[in-house]
């Protein structure tokens, strides 16, 4: 990508929009009577903040509606596996590391921003090799990296596990926290509530994992999927792909984000998953309750390495407050603002749960944007325009 505004072409836009309306029209005239919107999950946190930064559901007929899922890591992050970090952190010889979208997460026990107030050790990093500099600067510490997200984060926790091997520095750990992103798909097509017709696939996750992981939707579900990029016509572009599938009443997996995904991954970041992960046997997401393969574990030669190797970690399991609906929202069943805190009791201030705490949250998204409710007499305005702006 060169240029920005290639990407935000107000021109294309039109000419997509009125593509993807012809395809509409197709799959309306072949049913013979008005059809029910074509329900399109945008898994990725990242998609559904593009959707309402640029606007472009309002661009779009009233016969798609975006379902916003579960691909914001910090959001399905339970409870208490933020009470397991606040433990780990309360140990006097720990200094404890983090992304910084984690700080603010609630857990049962406050959140780590919390703990930092009360005196545990927790700082804010930008990469797990901020956090091996840490091990090398602070011999006598143990520095325990809190490893979340999808796929897109493994390789780099588990080349920094490597990196720590090499140099011998066992006082670096990882509190694992990395999850699959099939297995929570799966559990979303097995979710009795919802009627998907099609899927936008993460970027940046298929960057790391490719196209074959995502075969089982079209092939068991038949349900057409297409990997998307982060733009406004990345969305719109890839919206086209999904309809057309439709319209000609196939279900394939398309790669619409070519420039940066290859079909098969990124072989050097699988290998270092390969080598050091191991899939857990059962993992609890928020919303979801356990998962079967959802999570990834150490190997055991890497023990050394596992902050619940060293640490005594009870794997809390804990729900959320009644009043918090989070795990509506991340499965899709309702947008956020049918939440009954959302607005109220619950914003980026002082959130209740992760969605309105992370910078991929959909609860964060609505809010951020603009977004309170229907019949606030707010309709948000399409900035895909001229000026381009970033």
């Amino acid at each position: 990508m060169k240029y920005v505004d290639e990407f935000r072409n107000p021109d294309v836009v039109s000419g997509i929009v009125e593509a993807i309306n012809a395809q509409l029209n197709v799959i309306e005239q072949r049913r013979g009577k008005p059809m029910r919107p074509l329900q399109l999950m945008e898994f990725c946190g990242g998609h559904t903040h593009t959707l309402f930064k640029y606007g472009i559901e309002n661009l779009l007929s009233d016969r798609i509606e975006m379902v916003h899922g579960p691909g914001c890591p910090v959001c399905v992050l339970p409870m208490g596996r933020v009470d397991d970090c606040i433990e780990i952190a309360a140990n006097p010889d720990v200094i404890f590391t983090t992304f910084g979208d984690a700080m603010r997460v609630p857990g049962l026990k406050g959140s780590l921003l919390d703990a930092k107030a009360r005196g545990s050790d927790i700082r804010m990093v930008y990469s797990p090799l901020d956090a091996l500099e840490l091990a090398r600067k602070n011999p006598d510490k143990d520095i325990v990296f809190f490893a979340l997200g999808f796929e897109t984060t493994m390789p780099s926790t588990a080349l920094t596990v490597l990196q720590a091997e090499k140099e011998g520095l066992t006082n670096f750990s990882l509190f694992c926290n990395h999850i699959t992103t099939a297995p929570t798909i799966d559990a979303i097509l097995n979710e009795p509530d919802l009627n998907l017709d099609g899927f936008l696939a993460p970027g940046h996750v298929s960057m790391v994992i490719g196209m074959e992981p995502f075969e089982f939707i079209a092939r068991d579900y038949d349900k057409p999927i297409v990997i998307t990029g982060f733009e406004p016509l990345d969305i719109l572009q890839s919206i086209l792909m999904l309809v057309t599938q439709i319209a000609e009443q196939r279900c394939d997996v398309e790669n619409q984000y070519r420039r940066v995904v290859e079909d098969n991954g990124n072989d050097p970041g699988l290998a270092a998953i390969k080598k050091v992960y191991d899939t857990y046997p059962v993992t609890e997401l928020r919303g979801f309750g356990e998962i079967g393969d959802a999570g990834v574990r150490l190997r055991p030669s890497y023990a050394a390495w596992d902050a619940e190797q060293k640490f005594v970690v009870s794997r809390q399991s804990s729900n959320d407050p009644d009043t918090c609906q989070c795990g509506e929202v991340l499965k899709g069943l309702i947008r956020p603002w049918q939440c009954q805190m959302y607005g109220k009791s619950c914003t980026p201030q002082s959130p209740l749960g992760a969605l309105m705490v992370s910078t991929e949250g959909a609860c964060s998204a609505y809010y951020n944007h603009g977004f309170r409710a229907p019949d606030s007499g707010q309709k948000r305005i399409a900035v895909v325009d001229a000026s381009h702006s970033a």
